[in-house]
């Protein structure tokens, strides 16, 4: 394995989620994000252009979404995600199409890490804990850079 993506990998897991409305846990949903495709760190503006595009194809899906942003524990990195009301398979299609190493899929309050571009040999979905325990309910959400 990448010492590389073991690292990322990690980091995926050391993970909690800014929203601005509480949400239910007996929701089924995926957290999805365009952002620094393949792990690169791109600039706000590449990641922006990214978002809206991820964004218009969720708009597609006719299902529930909501903006909200998926940090790390120390907030040294941020990255706007959505929550979108949609499958398990569906959010690695989507997530594999924007180019994404791994998504996120909550499930009877589960958060799962499912990976969509790592190699599934090498990195297996694992439950990384209870998503409410995760949850921080802010009054707005922070840019991002």
């Amino acid at each position: 394995m990448n010492q590389s993506n073991n690292l990322l990998w990690q980091c995926y897991q050391d993970v909690q989620f800014l929203f601005t409305q509480p949400l239910s846990s007996d929701l089924s949903f995926a957290i999805i994000t365009a952002h620094n495709p393949k792990g690169e760190i791109l600039t706000t503006c590449q990641n922006r252009l990214l978002d809206r595009k991820l964004q218009h194809e969720i708009e597609l899906l006719r299902q529930p979404y909501r903006a909200m942003m998926a940090t790390s524990l120390d907030y040294s990195h941020m990255e706007k995600s959505w929550a979108v009301s949609i499958d398990k398979d569906s959010a690695v299609c989507l997530g594999y199409t924007f180019e994404q190493n791994a998504i996120y899929f909550i499930e009877d309050d589960t958060l799962q890490l499912i990976p969509c571009l790592f190699s599934t040999s090498q990195y297996l979905a694992q439950n990384i804990g209870h998503f409410s325990s995760r949850v921080k309910q802010v009054s707005e959400l922070p840019d991002f850079v």
